[in-house]
């Protein structure tokens, strides 16, 4: 073949492929007795992969090292397998990078706002250039997410919708002033992959910024809440801002509802079944927003002591929260094996058959009262229970667990084969401490629970125990 007939059969001018030529990527051509330059197929087989490759993050120069070593000898160098194995993490973050993207998009599909002009969602902050509505609806219901959101936004009550949209069970909730405490939050969201930490603040910003100012203009602000973990620390939080905008706002909080046994929150209702609970509605009164504001405090101390007083307490203001406080203190170490709660449902979900990461998730959560944590937040502990060779979780070849998504891709990681290790046994039996293990390093609310500072609390007994002093 001459040179424009490879060029066009391979996708690429002319000029760049005498370019490949020059930098040595393409090994000079044989030429015809008149001289024209003379390619084959596997010129143009070359050529095709030398595309693909810089289509997915490799350099040209990247792909010159590659045939470099490939050209002296016949196994890679171990520097060259250090460098790809780092661009295949580099890859394994973009994919995770486009996931979250494709997610965000598909909230904003998914959206059922009937006008841009006062809805919260990303298509009307876009339409509108980022400027906040030139009028406000005389309406903000406030909810756990999406799901329920989306259905409000169906119904005939009207209004605009606030998903409150914050995993407070995981990460630091330290007691700081607010804009520190968002600050906190988008740091550690945006260290688990779930985007930028200034796209995450501004979001979180504006969030508060909403709820804020719906009350102090005097609209009608409703709280739509559930009784489990994630939904009653939200509903701490909101409540806790509206006491310090001396504002009540109305509540419908919900534990369970007429014709679902297993109800599973309020995302499951249909648009007429959640009109159905409009009439429920109540204003927050001044004890409960107290009752909110001192339990929120509890949940941001450096010690757990005031959270576990809470626990054992009930409350006729806010009636799920001792149930949802102590399966927050679950998530402590325990004082037998040094499992949370979410670890030790996990590790026996895998003993019992479940051999994949969503197999175990579904399992999991069959072994909760009130179902709480989404999957990508349990993947996050099964990684932290896989790693190191003290892991207590692994594949089946043996090796340790990839990090969760969305920092590593969410297909590859639910295709994973579990097992438990020997330390796992050990440990699910009693016969290990988790902690001993693997150390720790994570937060409980405001509590960071280190090897120095490791706060325990025993299930059945309901009782906390201090860390032991080395």
């Amino acid at each position: 073949m001459r040179v424009g007939e490879v060029a066009e059969r391979a996708g690429v001018n002319i000029e760049t492929l005498r370019y490949y030529e020059r930098r040595g990527l393409l090994p000079a051509p044989q030429r015809a007795p008149s001289g024209h330059r003379r390619y084959d197929e596997e010129t143009v087989r070359f050529l095709r992969a030398i595309k693909e490759a810089q289509a997915v993050g490799f350099t040209l120069a990247e792909i010159a090292e590659y045939l470099r070593a490939a050209r002296r000898s016949t196994a890679p160098s171990e520097t060259l397998r250090v460098r790809t194995a780092a661009k295949i993490d580099d890859i394994d973050a973009r994919v995770a990078a486009l996931r979250r993207m494709r997610d965000e998009l598909a909230r904003v599909v998914g959206c059922a706002c009937s006008s841009l002009d006062h809805c919260t969602c990303g298509a009307a902050y876009l339409a509108r250039q980022g400027k906040e509505p030139a009028m406000r609806p005389p309406l903000l219901h406030v909810t756990n997410g999406e799901s329920a959101g989306n259905t409000l936004r169906q119904t005939a009550i009207g209004g605009a919708v606030l998903p409150w949209q914050d995993a407070l069970h995981e990460g630091p909730v330290p007691a700081l002033p607010r804009q520190e405490l968002l600050r906190t939050r988008a740091r550690f969201l945006a260290d688990c992959g779930w985007g930028r930490q200034q796209a995450l603040l501004s979001s979180l910003e504006r969030r508060d910024q909403q709820l804020l100012e719906a009350l102090r203009d005097d609209l009608q602000v409703v709280l739509w809440f559930e009784h489990d973990l994630y939904d009653q620390l939200q509903l701490l939080d909101a409540l806790a801002l509206a006491h310090t905008a001396q504002a009540a706002p109305e509540l419908i909080v919900i534990g369970s509802f007429p014709g679902q046994p297993s109800f599973a929150g309020l995302g499951e209702l249909t648009a007429s079944e959640l009109e159905t609970l409009w009439p429920s509605r109540r204003r927050a009164e001044p004890a409960a927003l107290q009752a909110a504001a001192s339990a929120w405090a509890a949940v941001q101390a450096p010690e757990p002591t005031s959270l576990a007083e809470w626990a054992t307490r009930e409350t006729t203001h806010l009636p799920f929260l001792a149930s949802a406080l102590q399966r927050l203190l679950e998530e402590l170490p325990a004082p037998t094996d040094g499992l949370s709660g979410t670890e030790r449902r996990a590790l026996d979900v895998i003993a019992s058959g479940a051999r994949t990461p969503p197999a175990a998730f579904v399992a999991a959560q069959r072994l909760e009262d009130a179902p709480f944590l989404g999957d990508t937040w349990f993947y996050r502990t099964l990684s932290a229970l896989g790693q190191d060779t003290s892991r207590l979780v692994e594949t089946d070849d043996g090796t340790p667990l990839p990090p969760p998504p969305p920092l590593s891709d969410g297909q590859l990681f639910a295709r994973l084969q579990l097992r438990l290790t020997a330390s796992g046994e050990r440990t699910l039996r009693g016969e290990a401490d988790r902690v001993e293990l693997l150390g720790i390093d994570r937060w409980i609310g405001g509590t960071h629970i280190t090897p120095d500072n490791t706060w325990r609390w025993h299930p059945t007994k309901r009782k906390l125990v201090r860390p032991s002093r080395r």
